[in-house]
């Protein structure tokens, strides 16, 4: 009974570290950062996707928590082994050492979150994304998108409808291009909010 659960929760973990794998792969190569609104896989954007890899991740936590007890009295009988002179220094070490886990684990969640001086001079700027599109950038802007497609040398018979993201990965220019045209024409000096 016990070595048929031990089977289960063994192919479920890893069932769970494949799919926490390609998820990842699929969020950082298929549909990199910046793609959430304009690309998608089976109907789902990155963001949804990234929706899916957190619960993976929590659902797999749990699975591990799970082995880890079924294995409890082996992970006891290798940290303290045969008594011995030794055996407390071992036991301490092996405690130490799971705290030591346990913490470094959990310090990206508790520590505190830097905010660069950069970061705050772009907030004072307009965000640029690529899935706004050339009416909503010239609306927030007031920059006409005429003057950024000429700018841009792209075609003026583009739509402003069309996407920023998808003009970009057609026409090859970076956002920060997009965002030096609109300080330009507003008489702002070049490099503001962008370093």
């Amino acid at each position: 009974m016990k070595a048929t659960l031990n089977f289960i929760i063994d192919v479920v973990a890893f069932i769970g570290f494949l799919f926490l794998t390609v998820t990842g792969v699929l969020m950082r190569y298929i549909l990199p950062p910046g793609s959430g609104r304009f690309s998608s896989l089976w109907g789902l954007n990155r963001h949804e996707w990234g929706t899916i890899h957190f619960w993976i991740s929590a659902a797999f936590l749990g699975v591990l928590a799970v082995h880890l007890l079924l294995h409890w009295r082996w992970i006891v009988h290798t940290l303290t082994g045969r008594p011995s002179e030794n055996s407390g220094l071992r036991a301490g070490l092996g405690l130490v050492g799971l705290l030591a886990l346990i913490a470094l684990s959990f310090a990206p969640v508790i520590t505190p979150v830097e905010v660069s001086e950069d970061a705050l001079t772009r907030g004072k700027d307009i965000q640029i994304t690529g899935s706004m599109t050339l009416a909503e950038l010239e609306q927030q802007t007031g920059v006409p998108a005429e003057h950024i497609l000429k700018a841009l040398n792209l075609p003026a018979s583009i739509s402003k409808d069309q996407r920023l993201g998808i003009l970009k990965r057609t026409y090859g220019f970076e956002m920060g291009d997009v965002r030096r045209i609109i300080r330009e024409y507003k008489g702002e000096p070049d490099g503001a909010a962008e370093h």
